[in-house]
């Protein structure tokens, strides 16, 4: 099997910034990457969520951009997550954010990142939109989990994702389900040592399974990130035993993948909430799209030429 050597391959040249400099200047790759991404402007963003919204489908946007390292940096990455939600509420969008903490300094540490996140999540509030969390490799998830306590503390509201791949996510997925923290679980998308990760995809599967099942019986509106459908299938035989209702959870996909799955869970009665990434940082959201599934390659290629 190549996915494998694939995988770690894009996950690889995710983090050369040198091979992202020649990307951004390279009309194939950006032409690729607007599969997966919906422009580099708010307005283009705005548009792509009105489209997703009169689908029937609610959205989550997602300013591109990590690894910041300076405060000025990352003041201004909040500020136009400020203006992003200010958007939402102007348009009247069914629409929430996601934001990774480093683009917001975490980096610079934790009470740094809780000052440069303060307007965004006091948008959010004043607004009443949810402000997700997104979780990065594992060097940054007890830090993130930190900032998500804290902001929850102070009476905002904002929810972690957690990755199905880690060793510990389960011990992760019981706290927050005996608070009813809304909780986004997905696979895992950064390259990981075994000692903290599972490689095998049996394994990961049956991981996210179980902890998508403990935070249905949490009752705590969890968003079950996946285009697999097995994994769907297996929460619809969870939900069904159980009785839970459609409106107590959702399932998340991403912008540009699986449209037909889309399509039918929106036929099915299921809430579908789409990731929207924007911005001019796509390459290394776009490179771990690839390395998530490294068929994606041929698949866009086979879209562009028709």
């Amino acid at each position: 099997m190549l996915d494998a050597p694939l995988r770690a391959f894009f996950l690889w040249i995710s983090n050369r910034r040198w091979i992202a400099r020649v990307a951004l200047r390279t009309p194939l790759l950006r032409g690729m990457a607007l599969r997966f991404v919906a422009g580099t402007t708010l307005d283009q963003a705005a548009a792509a969520v009105s489209a997703l919204n009169g689908s029937g489908a609610s959205a989550t946007l997602d300013i591109l951009g990590e690894s910041v390292s300076d405060r000025a940096t990352a003041d201004r990455a909040a500020a136009e997550y400020v203006a992003a939600i200010e958007r939402i509420a102007a348009d009247e969008l069914d629409a929430n954010v996601s934001i990774k903490l480093t683009q917001m300094g975490l980096d610079l540490g934790v009470d740094e990142c809780l000052s440069v996140m303060r307007p965004v999540t006091e948008a959010g509030k004043r607004h009443g939109i949810f402000v997700r969390i997104d979780m990065e490799s594992s060097d940054y998830t007890d830090r993130t989990l930190e900032v998500v306590k804290r902001l929850r503390a102070d009476g905002f509201d904002v929810g972690p994702v957690i990755q199905s791949y880690l060793h510990r996510s389960r011990a992760d997925v019981l706290a927050l389900a005996a608070e009813r923290v809304r909780v986004r679980v997905c696979k895992g998308a950064y390259a990981e040592d075994e000692e903290i990760a599972w490689h095998a995809r049996d394994v990961v599967d049956r991981s996210f399974v179980k902890l998508s099942r403990l935070l249905l019986d949490a009752d705590a509106y969890p968003g079950i990130a996946t285009h697999d459908p097995r994994m769907i299938e297996a929460v619809e035989r969870h939900v069904r035993e159980r009785g839970i209702g459609q409106d107590r959870f959702e399932f998340q996909m991403l912008y540009g993948i699986r449209r037909d799955l889309q399509r039918q869970l929106l036929q099915r009665g299921y809430r579908l909430r789409v990731y929207v990434p924007y911005g001019t940082e796509w390459y290394p959201y776009f490179m771990r799209r690839l390395a998530e599934r490294p068929a994606n390659v041929l698949f866009v290629l086979r879209q562009m030429v028709g």
